[in-house]
């Protein structure tokens, strides 16, 4: 038997709260200031997390107080974003944020978020959008009136919020995962390369050093020498970035000329698709050229491993390229065609950003150019420790790389099955 579905006020099933309109004092630890920047395609991304003190989280919750279940969203910039509260988690509204809190037992939790995310729910609010002249918001007050569609039973929601939580659940797991790899191997990085933990070790009598091979341990120097940069491990030599690797930036063919662009087969990346990368790893981007189009760059193409990193606009997203691909004039491209494998040039410019960005300069905003880049010290280890370190960065960087690739297949077939069941042309049996 068909399910029936029936439009019904949003405001029926559930109340909805504004949040505050200030930002209170941050801390460096506390309950979590949410902000829009925390919503990122139906979940919470509390990757960069704000914080506020006891004290305050109690006045900024007097009007409403989010609780697991509850629906966050954004009603200014970034309109359509919403994301259910996990349990556990103590947090405020931030600015220009509202939230629904199911009051009836007609509709499933997980579900409204579904149905808020569909396309038919995100039509209404572009249609109810107030367009200003500098941001444009959905007016709360007619909010409780919008109409929203639900099957009339909440088996049959629970039925269809789970296929799509189950997606959302996994993608969720793939990215704590990625995230869990790339903190290990900057650990990984920091504890051999810049606090030299291993020759340390070896100085102060161990006799071994947790995931370095023996033979390379016991190969180790146990004494330092001074260098541009301070004292480093004897044998150890400090280059310029520039001599280890080969630096490239790229260009934008005209976008007036359809020969570079019209049906184009290559990835061509800008800071705006490093911008979107929740790891550091770039598998596609918004545009494609043509060859005519990588022919008229002076860089080509360029192969998978390279390290990209935004030069301007602003200064330092990072990735390794997954995927072969060319690049705008926003870039410096790091091609690790030297004696550094890419996870260790990765996480070197991970760990000089601050030197980095301060040998950018410029009127209109922070740009590093090549020349200024070229000069900027890294450690080069002896090439035993150098293949050790790749041996063990290797293998978590390429379960990342697999993480995000399946993340990312998931979220497609997510996207694909979401207005299917929405509109009942699909159905799943409760």
């Amino acid at each position: 038997m068909a399910c029936s579905w029936r439009k019904v006020a949003i405001g029926e099933l559930a109340e909805i709260f504004d949040g505050p309109h200030a930002t209170p004092a941050k801390t460096s630890k506390g309950p979590v200031f949410l902000g829009i920047s925390n919503l990122a395609q139906g979940r919470l991304d509390l990757a960069k997390t704000e914080y506020l003190s006891e004290d305050d989280y109690q006045r900024w919750t007097r009007r409403v107080e989010p609780k697991a279940g509850d629906l966050v969203f954004s009603y200014e910039t970034r309109l359509g974003e919403a994301a259910i509260i996990p349990p556990g988690l103590r947090c405020c509204l931030g600015r220009r944020m509202g939230l629904l809190r199911v009051r009836s037992g007609e509709v499933d939790k997980r579900f409204l978020l579904y149905a808020y995310l569909g396309p038919q729910f995100q039509e209404v609010l572009r249609s109810r959008t107030i367009h200003g002249s500098t941001v444009d918001r959905i007016p709360l007050a007619d909010m409780p009136g919008f109409l929203i569609r639900i099957p009339d039973t909440v088996d049959e929601q629970r039925a269809i919020a789970g296929v799509l939580g189950a997606l959302d659940d996994k993608i969720e797991q793939n990215i704590r995962t990625a995230r869990a790899l790339d903190r290990l191997a900057r650990a990984i990085f920091h504890a051999w390369f810049v606090d030299f933990e291993p020759v340390k070790a070896k100085a102060a009598g161990a006799i071994a050093f947790p995931s370095m091979p023996q033979p390379v341990f016991d190969a180790l120097p146990t004494r330092f020498v001074d260098s541009v940069i301070g004292p480093v491990p004897e044998e150890w030599a400090v280059q310029e970035i520039g001599d280890v690797v080969t630096l490239k930036g790229g260009g934008t063919p005209s976008t007036q000329n359809p020969e570079y662009w019209d049906r184009g087969e290559h990835c061509w990346a800008t800071p705006k698709d490093m911008s979107r990368l929740a790891h550091p790893v770039l598998l596609d981007t918004e545009r494609r050229i043509t060859v005519a189009g990588v022919n008229s760059i002076s860089s080509g193409i360029l192969p998978v491993g390279t390290v990209l990193m935004s030069s301007r606009a602003p200064v330092g997203y990072l990735a390794i390229a997954g995927v072969p691909t060319a690049i705008n004039q926003g870039f410096i491209a790091l091609v690790c065609d030297g004696p550094l494998p890419s996870t260790y040039v990765l996480n070197w410019a991970f760990g000089s950003m601050d030197v980095i960005k301060a040998h950018a300069s410029g009127t209109t905003f922070p740009e590093i150019s090549k020349k200024s880049f070229r000069p900027l010290p890294v450690v080069q280890p002896t090439g035993d420790v150098i293949a050790a370190y790749q041996q063990t960065a290797d293998p978590l960087f390429a379960s990342l790389t697999a993480a995000v690739r399946e993340g990312e297949q998931l979220a497609t077939v997510r996207d694909y099955l979401l207005p299917q069941l929405l509109s009942g042309s699909v159905r799943v049996r409760p």
